[in-house]
């Protein structure tokens, strides 16, 4: 009889086992893999073939409050939204968000770059721009391909030749050689470039700005991804409610939702 009721305490035991092996074993860290293309400050190598960047930053604090790791591959921009969009990878770097992107990614709620959008024109006898679309009417406009430039610029196209460029360094060279009027390019990515190509004495910002626009991080629609969506939503959530986000865009040199422009990005005709 002794030895029986010892035998009724072994399910109770062998459960309690298995809750505390349940409890105490560690979480299993998950590599994320994001993807995108090259940007000037916000995702980049650096002279080693590092990647660094504003993305970087962010994505490496999100992943580690989340017990992830994350590696970053480059891919030119269709490919990136093509491997998100059919899970091969995990986060898209710094769409634009739309309502047709909408449908094929699932977008973080807060952005975490702001793109300044802005009109580059000829030094010498250039275009001008006084923030009326209206005074575009018969210019020939060179904007990048993909790029949303908001509302105002979408209902004037009509008015305007646009010439579509893959590239931000095609449109400049365009506007540089007298093929277009205007280029529709953005801060300080297109500065950056301005600078490299020695292109500073031929081509300058206008203001006002055209506008600006938000990019964000995205996973895949696909159901297995929500958990990571969800958790990675939160944890950037708390990253611009203290005041992180703000200190890694100042560290970058960009502008984030809710701060002002960094210093030296003022300057236009």
């Amino acid at each position: 009889m002794r030895c029986k009721r010892g035998y009724q305490w072994l399910p109770a035991i062998l459960l309690g086992m298995a809750i505390g092996m349940v409890v105490t074993r560690p979480a299993v860290a998950v590599e994320r893999l994001a993807v995108g293309a090259t940007f000037r400050q916000l995702f980049e190598q650096d002279a080693e073939g590092r990647p660094t960047g504003l993305a970087v930053d962010v994505l490496r604090a999100l992943a580690a409050r989340a017990g992830d790791t994350v590696r970053f591959q480059f891919y030119p921009w269709p490919r990136a939204q093509a491997m998100v969009e059919r899970g091969q990878a995990d986060i898209l770097i710094g769409p634009y968000r739309s309502a047709e992107r909408l449908t094929r990614f699932d977008f973080l709620d807060q952005p975490f770059y702001r793109d300044r959008l802005v009109f580059y024109a000829r030094r010498q006898g250039g275009a001008t721009w006084r923030g009326d679309f209206g005074s575009l009417a018969g210019l020939r406009v060179a904007a990048v391909r993909g790029w949303h430039y908001g509302a105002q610029f979408d209902a004037a196209r009509q008015t305007f030749e646009l010439s579509e460029v893959p590239q931000v360094d095609n449109g400049l060279r365009m506007l540089a050689l007298g093929r277009v009027d205007l280029f529709a390019g953005n801060r300080p990515h297109t500065e950056t470039l301005v600078r490299e190509l020695g292109l500073a004495q031929s081509v300058t910002a206008l203001c006002p700005d055209i506008g600006y626009i938000d990019s964000y991080l995205a996973f895949p629609r696909a159901a297995k991804f929500a958990a990571a969506r969800r958790q990675y939503n939160g944890l950037l959530g708390q990253m611009i409610g203290s005041g992180e986000l703000r200190r890694l865009g100042a560290k970058n040199g960009l502008q984030v939702p809710g701060a002002e422009p960094p210093p030296g990005e003022g300057e236009c005709r």
